[in-house]
């Protein structure tokens, strides 16, 4: 087995080298930043109308209620993405930014989720416009579609739309195993151990702890019954889970701010300063220090800030298209605040947790020797709650954690229909399910390598067609704030397919939207 995990290390080393170098972060970032200004820097410009529309109208009953069974209601697909979404990397995923990038890495984070709101933004409306229903009556969209249909409608473009969407198709079912999978019960089970099983002295199976396999096991069960149920169990359990523990990790997190709110401007100051001078460098060739700036904060705050928004990944998009909203721009509006909640709010909460522990020297940006970004929140919460704090966070990863393998089972599912059809899903949804097991028995480091991997595969095609359709943006868009916001009578955009169009259109008009 150990010469087995060797040569998949050596191999996920190579392509993690070029799926996160500098050409996939400028491309992301990039994007964001095309996408900002081509709509005018809609997350600002229009803040109080897409707050309005999206968490401003959580207890309208059109936003919470859905009749349509082949879809979710907007509340649903925004829970059930934000399940994909707030997951370990909110928690251990901060902490190794911050370990491995220093405090600066914060700063980044932050700048890659402005940027992000935007790009997701543009992922959902494109994934509804070029959405469409399966064989079983479900909605289906995502990247695959606007790369087959709206880059591929191009003049000589139809067979690169295709191939991209074929292989940002693959990318997502293997990414789904990553970041959905092996990442997220990794961290389950380094939680669960170092809070409830620290001093146990378990007998080992094939090397590794039988508390492992245990606990590996227990969450393949309950995560099958779930996942086999389809998207409505889902979505139905993402309801009822993520909006419950977000709040509660929010309150904990900040009741240690509050007790450290004296060392608030300290934390601060050292999140802007390390962002643009290395850590523990005070002079010295200006090559070299940027450099270190570059790979140090920068290119760790942008992957930590993309593992756990997901913003350009074109994964979210895929629940988002099943919601039983008609109108593009609607639904592109709840992708902006499930990034601004899961980085701005979570993200930053962590962060501020982290760097008030005492683990992180402020002056210097580095972390004291030996500190383990695994166990660093559960630690912190433990020195002020003791050990309820502990198992508050062990709880706090496993329903994160959980409810991102829930929502990544959906991304594979429809990836996977996509490839080989609706029979596939199913043959998919059991190895999904028996996978589980396997991120409780990896190392943590190869767990995550792998999830950075698949993340940066998946995000270039889908970047690429987010790009190409960047009119198609502009368009809808503008569509949308010519009727909804200005009050002028234009025909709506809502869909790249004339039947579709037509029927949304006349909901639209009788006020069904």
């Amino acid at each position: 087995m150990e010469k087995f995990l060797e040569s998949v290390t050596a191999v996920n080393d190579v392509v993690n080298g070029f799926a996160w170098g500098w050409f996939a972060i400028i491309l992301l970032l990039g994007t964001g930043l095309i996408c900002t200004i081509i709509t005018g820097c809609f997350q600002i410009s229009h803040l109080k109308h897409w707050w309005g529309k999206t968490i401003g109208s959580v207890f309208h009953k059109d936003t919470r209620h859905n009749k349509d069974m082949g879809a979710v209601s907007q509340f649903q697909a925004l829970c059930t993405a934000l399940a994909a979404t707030i997951g370990t990397g909110n928690i251990a995923g901060v902490s190794a930014a911050i370990c491995i990038g220093g405090p600066g890495a914060v700063f980044w984070m932050w700048v890659a989720a402005f940027l992000g709101m935007m790009t997701n933004y543009s992922e959902n409306i494109l994934g509804i416009y070029f959405r469409r229903k399966n064989a079983e009556n479900e909605w289906s969209g995502g990247a695959m579609y606007y790369l087959q249909d709206g880059l591929g409608s191009y003049k000589g473009m139809k067979a690169v739309g295709k191939i991209l969407a074929v292989v940002f198709s693959i990318f997502a079912v293997l990414a789904s195993f990553g970041i959905g999978n092996m990442g997220q019960i990794n961290k389950i089970t380094l939680n669960i151990q170092s809070a409830f099983f620290g001093s146990v002295n378990a007998p080992t199976l094939q090397g590794v702890s039988l508390v492992n396999w245990i606990i590996g096991l227990v969450l393949m069960v309950i995560g099958g019954f779930i996942i086999l149920g389809g998207l409505q169990r889902i979505a139905y359990f993402a309801e009822r889970v993520v909006p419950f523990m977000a709040v509660a990790y929010v309150l904990g997190s900040l009741v240690i701010i509050i007790l450290h709110i004296g060392s608030l401007g300290a934390i601060f100051g050292a999140i802007f300063k390390f962002a643009f001078v290395p850590r523990a460098v005070a002079g010295g060739v200006s090559g070299s220090v940027i450099k270190m700036i570059l790979d140090g904060p920068v290119k760790n705050g942008c992957k930590r800030g993309i593992f756990s928004n997901e913003a350009g990944l074109g994964s979210s998009v895929m629940v988002h298209s099943n919601s039983n909203v008609k109108e593009p721009v609607k639904q592109g509006m709840w992708g902006i605040f499930e990034v601004f909640a899961d980085t701005m709010i979570v993200c930053t909460m962590t962060a501020i947790v982290v760097l008030s522990s005492g683990v992180v020297d402020l002056q210097t940006g580095l972390c004291a020797e030996g500190t383990n970004d695994a166990t660093l929140v559960a630690q912190t919460f433990g020195a002020t709650f003791g050990k309820p704090g502990e198992w508050f966070v062990a709880l706090a990863v496993l329903l994160f954690a959980f409810t991102t393998v829930m929502g990544w089972s959906h991304y594979g599912s429809k990836a996977v229909e996509y490839l080989f059809g609706i029979k596939g899903v199913k043959v998919y949804k059991v190895i999904f399910v028996l996978m589980m097991i396997s991120g409780a028995v990896l190392t943590s480091s190869l767990a995550w390598d792998i999830s950075d991997t698949f993340n940066g595969l998946m995000m270039i095609p889908n970047l690429i067609g987010v790009l190409s359709m960047t009119p198609l943006v502009v368009k809808l868009t503008r569509n949308y704030v010519e009727r909804k916001i200005k009050g002028s009578d234009v025909e709506p955009m809502l869909s790249f397919d004339p039947e579709i169009q037509k029927e949304h259109a006349a909901m639209v008009k009788e006020g069904a939207e």
